[in-house]
């Protein structure tokens, strides 16, 4: 809704300064459709040279997410630390036989069901469940455990980046794939420089709006939606690191209410909850926990 918005405004007040200044839209709109198909084609093409075919699939739907927004809402994360709590509470209680079952199946668990939203995160809950299965195995080092949680981390992050660099080089390359096509329009022009100088205006003109396109695509458009996608993918990145710092401070022997409440000091600032309403979030777990185990 916002990037619509946010484009809008960019073609109104482009335009809008250029007509009031004086411009005809005539020579731009006569230039547009050929400019557009030589700016418009070679960026694309570059794009599926310099990208593997997964890269140009996760592209598409990185552009889909960036007008969507962060899946994260306000819930989410505490959510995110009511789940971490329960997980944990139920290993240290349980021991690995009651948290087994859940970790295995985490889409028939009566833990993970409570949260559908973070459920539907699968390489969020994947995380989760994987480092609590190894800690089932005695792989309980914290330093080990943390050094292969950041790794792992780093690994995901990356990937989920590479849309993004894929859209900031085709940014990037924008202004200069105008030139082309202001280029060739001169080419063409100098081909008819026995025409009147009205006639040569007009072409020259036209020649001009492809770097006009190329700058305007690039800054106004694919840059801005890249950027908005390197902000989604660094937000929703957090939420790993929220459960690196629970399931972490588990391991090295803090009681959970505190390891959870490190974690959550770790949660944007707009979304996370103040200490008093974490408390009460976590003692409605706790009766659910008692409820379940009565």
């Amino acid at each position: 809704m916002l990037n619509g918005v946010g484009y809008i405004v960019i073609l109104v007040c482009v335009f809008g300064s250029f007509l009031l200044s004086g411009g005809k839209l005539d020579i731009v709109l006569h230039a547009l459709p050929h400019e557009m198909l030589a700016i418009g084609g070679a960026s694309i093409g570059a794009f599926l040279v310099s990208n593997s075919i997964g890269t140009v699939k996760k592209a598409g739907i990185g552009v889909i997410h960036s007008f969507k927004g962060s899946r994260r809402k306000d819930n989410d994360y505490s959510d995110l630390l009511t789940l971490l709590f329960t997980l944990l509470t139920t290993f240290r209680t349980g021991g690995a036989t009651a948290i087994e079952p859940h970790l295995d199946n985490p889409e028939e668990s009566e833990i993970f069901s409570r949260y559908p939203r973070l459920l539907a995160d699968h390489h969020l809950i994947e995380f989760v469940a994987d480092y609590l299965r190894m800690m089932t195995v005695n792989f309980e080092d914290p330093y080990q455990l943390a050094d292969a949680m950041e790794a792992d981390i780093e690994r995901h992050h990356h990937e989920a980046l590479a849309p993004q660099h894929a859209l900031q080089i085709m940014a990037d390359g924008l202004p200069a794939i105008g030139i082309v096509a202001a280029v060739l329009g001169v080419i063409k022009t100098m081909g008819s420089i026995d025409q009147p100088a009205n006639i040569l205006g007009g072409m020259i003109g036209g020649a001009l709006v492809g770097t006009f396109l190329g700058v305007l695509l690039a800054y106004c458009f694919v840059g801005p939606l890249a950027w908005k996608l390197l902000e989604i993918v660094e937000q929703e990145s957090r939420a790993f690191h929220i459960a690196k710092t629970a399931i972490v401070g588990y391991a090295q022997g803090l009681p959970i209410p505190v390891a959870i409440e490190i974690a959550r000091r770790m949660v944007p600032s707009e979304w996370a909850p103040n200490f008093l309403q974490l408390e009460t979030i976590l003692d409605e777990a706790k009766n659910d926990l008692r409820t379940a185990n009565a």
